[in-house]
C-alpha cells in the first residue's frame, strides 16, 4: 500500500510544482535508481515505441517518427555507439538555450542516475548536432570527450519543459519496474 502512494505522491508534487527551465546546467546531483538505463527511461518519458539499444532507435524510428537535425522539446537525442557507449545512448531535449547549446533530461548517463537540466552542446563543424559535448555531473563541468549523434527523433505530440520534468521521477520508476 505504501508503494502507491510514494507513486501518486511522487506525481502530484512533480505536476504542482512547475519547475523553470534553467539556463545553466543543473549541478545537483540527481536521484538514484537502481537498472535505471536510458532506453527504456526515454521511452516512458515520451512515449515512443521504439525498442532495443538506444542506438538502434534511429533506424527504428524510420518511417514512424519524424527525425531532425535540430532539436525542439520532447525530442530524443540519439548518440552512435562508440567504445564509451557500447549500446548508444538516448536524451530528452527539455530545454533549447541557444542553436548550439541545449539542456537535456537522461538517465544513466551516470550509473543509474538521473539528471535533469543537463547541457549537451553541439560541436559539429556543420552546426548539425552531429557531434556533441555532454554535462559530466560528477566533474560539475562540461565533459572533454566528443560523442557522435545521429540526430533528433521527434514524438508525435507537442512536449512542455514542466511536463517532462514533472513526469521524469514516475517515467524512471516505470522504467525500472518501480
Amino acid at each position: 500500500m505504501l508503494r502507491p502512494l510514494a507513486l501518486l505522491l511522487a506525481l502530484l508534487l512533480g505536476a504542482c510544482a512547475g519547475s523553470a527551465p534553467r539556463t545553466a546546467p543543473n549541478l545537483a546531483a540527481g536521484p538514484r535508481y537502481p537498472g535505471l538505463t536510458c532506453a527504456p527511461f526515454a521511452r516512458a518519458e515520451v512515449g515512443l515505441a521504439l525498442r532495443g539499444d538506444a542506438a538502434d532507435w534511429w533506424r527504428e524510428a524510420a518511417g514512424r517518427y519524424r527525425r531532425s537535425e535540430r532539436p525542439q522539446i520532447g525530442s530524443v537525442l540519439v548518440f552512435r555507439r562508440a567504445r564509451r557507449l557500447p549500446s548508444g545512448h538516448v536524451a530528452v531535449v527539455s530545454w533549447l538555450l541557444d542553436a548550439r547549446r541545449i539542456l537535456v533530461i537522461q538517465a544513466n548517463w551516470v550509473r543509474g542516475e538521473l539528471d535533469k537540466d543537463q547541457l549537451v552542446v553541439d560541436v559539429s563543424a556543420r552546426n548539425d548536432w552531429s557531434e556533441v559535448r555532454v554535462w559530466y555531473p560528477p566533474t560539475r563541468q562540461l565533459g572533454t570527450h566528443v560523442y557522435s549523434t545521429y540526430g533528433f527523433i521527434v514524438p508525435p505530440a507537442p512536449q512542455t519543459h514542466d511536463a517532462l520534468t514533472g513526469r521524469a521521477t514516475l517515467a524512471a520508476l516505470s522504467a525500472t519496474g518501480g
